[in-house]
């Protein structure tokens, strides 16, 4: 859960009121600037947001009759309100303040400017917030794509991701990958916190990472963009030789791009996972050599049919 609380350090802010408020949870992402509620329009009140007070909000209720004044401030200051900032580093108003206090309602001083407070917030709010959901699997960067390894239980998928480590790939998650959705197409995976830099390899058991191939072998997080899912080679599978054929796996409503790799002895399966890395950025740069194949291989069979109709007459 995050609450006001956990906005003072992140966002080096200062508490005026409020203090018995503190723990009230924040839901909401979206962060509200009240101008129509400080001209007396509450009906559409965003009461379950951050209310962020800026220069133009506090000129405008400094021109305000007296009498409305405090019954504006109470208003802002409602029980499921998370939290009101100040920006600027400017002073609050009486009223506010009495309200805050009387209504437990968080109120802080920042010293950024009102957008890039809002900005930084939003992004802060997004990521704390986003929907998530856990897989089993691997996660490793690999040339700088997220890659999501999965299979069955014993299949290699550890193992693999040792062999990439030893590369100079980097690991991100073992075993367990908790994933959150920042946006509708942006998948973010890291491990949870008791098998952060763990990797376990059956035979072996429990290795750190770090501490074996340095700093430079582990990342916290890493954005998800291709799935390997390794299966024990079937004899009787029809297999994907060309690359035509398009999968994808549904996490939390995004589609990520999925490559089904057949394992057998032999097959070194690190090598292909780095190549498919290096193929999936050539794809969404606009290169596409299955395609291109295809393409080609249309053609050459359209010249020779024409050939053959040539010969015929």
């Amino acid at each position: 859960m995050i609450s006001a609380k956990c906005l003072i350090e992140k966002f080096d802010l200062e508490l005026i009121a409020g203090e018995e408020g503190l723990d009230r949870p924040i839901h909401n992402t979206d962060i509200s600037r009240p101008g129509l509620e400080m001209a007396g329009y509450f009906s559409h009140y965003a009461k379950d947001r951050i209310q962020i007070l800026g220069t133009t909000e506090l000129s405008f209720y400094n021109l305000l009759p007296e009498a409305s004044k405090e019954g504006r401030m109470r208003s802002l200051c409602r029980e499921e309100t998370p939290a009101i900032i100040i920006t600027r580093d400017l002073e609050p108003p009486e009223e506010l303040i009495e309200a805050a206090k009387e209504l437990n309602t968080p109120l802080f001083k920042s010293h950024d400017a009102t957008t890039r407070l809002m900005g930084q917030l939003t992004t802060y709010l997004e990521r704390r917030l986003a929907r998530s959901t856990s897989l089993h699997g691997v996660l490793v960067d690999v040339y700088g794509v997220g890659v999501l390894i999965t299979g069955d239980s014993g299949i290699g998928k550890s193992e693999t991701a040792l062999e990439l480590v030893k590369r100079g790939h980097r690991l991100v998650a073992d075993d367990n990958v908790e994933i959150r959705q920042i946006t509708k197409d942006e998948l973010i995976g890291k491990p949870p916190k008791i098998i952060e830099h763990l990797l376990e390899i059956r035979g072996l058991g429990i290795i750190n990472v770090m501490t074996l191939f340095g700093a430079g072998s582990i990342l916290t997080e890493k954005r998800i963009r291709l799935n390997i899912d390794l299966e024990t080679w079937n004899e009787n599978k029809l297999y994907d030789r060309i690359g035509l054929h398009e999968e994808s796996l549904t996490i939390l409503d995004t589609d990520i791009t999925k490559k089904t790799i057949p394992v057998r002895p032999g097959r070194n399966v690190a090598v292909i996972i780095e190549v498919a890395a290096m193929n999936y950025r050539l794809n969404i740069m606009g290169i596409n050599t299955a395609e291109e194949f295809n393409n080609r291989l249309n053609a050459e069979i359209m010249k020779n049919g024409n050939k053959n109709k040539e010969r015929k007459k």
